[in-house]
Order: C-alpha cells, then sequence, then structure tokens
C-alpha cells in the first residue's frame, strides 16, 4: 500500500496482533488528530509552546494545582530524571526487586543517573513498610549508600494494584525516615481503571511527591512526563531534562498527546478497555486444564505458567514473551486496541495448543 502524499509504504500487516505488550499497539486515532492539529505553523521551541502551557493546566485538574509537568521522551528518561532530581549524589533508591527501573532499564538509574538500587524481593511486586526497611537503614554510614527515595510502580510489573491506603503507608513511612516517594506510572491509567478512582487519590492526595506519568502505553505516538506534585522535594528539574537527553525541541507535539489523552476521558476510556480484555482473557485461561494464572488480574497484564512446548508453539501464533521461561511463566497483555475478536482467537490457539500436548 502506498500512500499518494508520501513514498512510504506499509511493511506489516496491520491483522496481525499479539499480546507480548501494550507498546506493540499503534496510536489512538483521537492522539493522531491531536498531533495533526498541532502541526501547521511556527511554535516557540523547547516548551516554550502554547500546548505545553495549556497542558499545565490539564495536570492541575487531575493532579492539583501545585502539580508541574515536565514532558520527556519516553519512561526510562521520565524515571531516570525523576530519581536524579529526588537524590544527592550519593543517594539511594529502595525499590522492589521486580521493578522496571532495576529488570527494564539496562542499568540507566545506575550508569547514567549515578543512583545505587536497593532492592527487595516481594511476592507480588508491591513494597510494604516492613519490606522497606529490609533496605532502609544506614543513612550515617558512610560505606553505604544513603536511601533518600522509595520507588514503587503503580500497577506493578506483576500486575498488582496498590490501594490508595497501601501507598499513604508506604508515604507515610518513607517520610518519617527523611526519604521520598516516586511513582513510576506508566501504566497509571490502568491502575486508576482498576480502582474506579481518580488518579489524585493515590498519588498527591496520599503525599506522593514525584510520578512518572505514562502515555505511551495508553494511546501515544511517543512521549511522558515527570510530574512534580511536591515542589520542595525536587531541585533544578528543568536542568535535569535538558542534562538527561530530555529535553524536547517540538515539545508541543508530546504536550498536545498527553492533553489529548487527559483532557477529557479518553485516557480513562483506553485504560477501561485495555483492563476489561485482560478479564476477558484471564476468564478464558481459567477454563483450559493445564493453565495456572500466577498473580491476581487487575490492570491489563495476565501471567500464567503452562508448559514451555506449548508457549514455544503459541508464540509462533501470536507474539507474547516469556516471563521466566525455565519455569513455563508468560506474560500476556492487552492494549486500548486489542478486541474480543482478538483474545477469543487467542484463547482458542491456546486451547488448541494445549490438547497437543
Amino acid at each position: 500500500m502506498k500512500h499518494a502524499a508520501t513514498a512510504a509504504r506499509r511493511r506489516h500487516d496491520p491483522a496481525v496482533r499479539g499480546f507480548a505488550s501494550d507498546n506493540y499497539a499503534g496510536v489512538h486515532p483521537e492522539v493522531l488528530a491531536a498531533i495533526a492539529l498541532a502541526n501547521d505553523g511556527h511554535q516557540v521551541a523547547y516548551g516554550e509552546d502554547v500546548y505545553t502551557d495549556h497542558l499545565q493546566r490539564v495536570i492541575h485538574s487531575h493532579f492539583g494545582p501545585t502539580a508541574e509537568a515536565f514532558p520527556v521522551f519516553n519512561g526510562t528518561g521520565a524515571n531516570v530524571t525523576a530519581l536524579q532530581a529526588l537524590t544527592d549524589r550519593w543517594g539511594a533508591v529502595v525499590c522492589a526487586e521486580t521493578a522496571h527501573i532495576n529488570v527494564d532499564e539496562g542499568g540507566a538509574p545506575e550508569r547514567m543517573g549515578g543512583l545505587k538500587l536497593l532492592t527487595v524481593p516481594t511476592p507480588d511486586g508491591k513494597l510494604t513498610p516492613e519490606l522497606i526497611d529490609r533496605q532502609a537503614w544506614g543513612w550515617e554510614d558512610e560505606h553505604r549508600a544513603m536511601p533518600q527515595v522509595v520507588s514503587i510502580t503503580q500497577n506493578t510489573e506483576l500486575g498488582t494494584v496498590y490501594t490508595p491506603a497501601e501507598i499513604r503507608a508506604i508515604v507515610e513511612h518513607a517520610h518519617a525516615r527523611g526519604m521520598k516517594v516516586h511513582l513510576d506510572g506508566a501504566r497509571i491509567a490502568n491502575a486508576a481503571a482498576s480502582l474506579d478512582t481518580p488518579m489524585r487519590t493515590f498519588t498527591n492526595a496520599v503525599g506522593v511527591d514525584v510520578i512518572t506519568f505514562g502515555g505511551t502505553k495508553n494511546g501515544m505516538l511517543f512521549g511522558e512526563a515527570v510530574v512534580v506534585l511536591n515542589p520542595d522535594a525536587v531541585s533544578h528539574m528543568k536542568h535535569l531534562r535538558k542534562l538527561s537527553m530530555q529535553l524536547a525541541s517540538k515539545m508541543r507535539f508530546i504536550s498536545v498527546q498527553l492533553e489529548a489523552l487527559l483532557a477529557q476521558d479518553l485516557w480513562l476510556r483506553n485504560a477501561r478497555h485495555a483492563n476489561a480484555m485482560a478479564q476477558r482473557l484471564a476468564t478464558g485461561v481459567r477454563q483450559v486444564d493445564g493453565v495456572e494464572i500466577l498473580h491476581p488480574v487487575q490492570a491489563n497484564a495476565v501471567f500464567a505458567r503452562l508448559p514451555h512446548d506449548v508457549g514455544v508453539r503459541l508464540q509462533k501464533r501470536f507474539r507474547f514473551y516469556f516471563w521466566d521461561e525455565a519455569a513455563g511463566e508468560v506474560r500476556w497483555m492487552c492494549s486500548f486496541d486489542t478486541t474480543e475478536d482478538d483474545v477469543d482467537s487467542f484463547i482458542q490457539a491456546l486451547k488448541e495448543e494445549m490438547a497437543r500436548g
């Protein structure tokens, strides 16, 4: 297929679907329309444009009047920039062993941010005050990196969701020890949809200092935002964003996408749909003998265990990832554009492959 106005050609089959990642999905049509809307004419570069200015008012409507958004290119950049803003050069970050900053960011917090990650094993991806205390000690010991930040993920890398009360307990515990709290919100919309509550109820309302707001996994082309909820907790965010190579010259195209998601309810519609598809998938999987769901399905992820050979064969029909290949553990993700037919076709393929043994 060749578009009349471009030399580019479609080089993939749009009928091919998968459950590997919500990053595999395309861009929501309303977001694409917003990008086109912002495209004509000239706007001041590096965030001095009218779209980034208006984004601040949109952010206030979700996170309160003191919140300030700093649009960035991607999630890793958002996390590293946010954590740098919360720590000294000798600082360390307490996080779950499964946290994205520990497992999936290529060592960027350590190598690019100069941070020490103090990890804690958790059964469900969630930290608790008691688990935090396994690493929150030794502030006066110059031989140990100083714990200064607790970083949690909402929802977690295992698809579980913190309640507002659980986050409040973490924040109060951390603050009592002089530590700050960062929330990695790559899938924050899915968590809010699962809890059926505004995002503020488990962020600024319970004392979280900084969040990274995820857009790419929820229908944006690219872009996230560091959202500072407590201005007293950070310093020099603008300089750190530039130093971290996350300052977009044409920032209006990130900001207008965030506006398209957040100005009304697109963020919530997309997340609710993805979560509903995960529930449909989990319901079907539970009917397949020999397949075990490993964690509560609370957002848009299903973690399961199945025979390794079945998983390998199924991957040839639908793309997904092994979470722990030796144990036969897999992760299936649903997206804003996952359809009921996608889910039903996948469940049928799973049944067929399980029947083959």
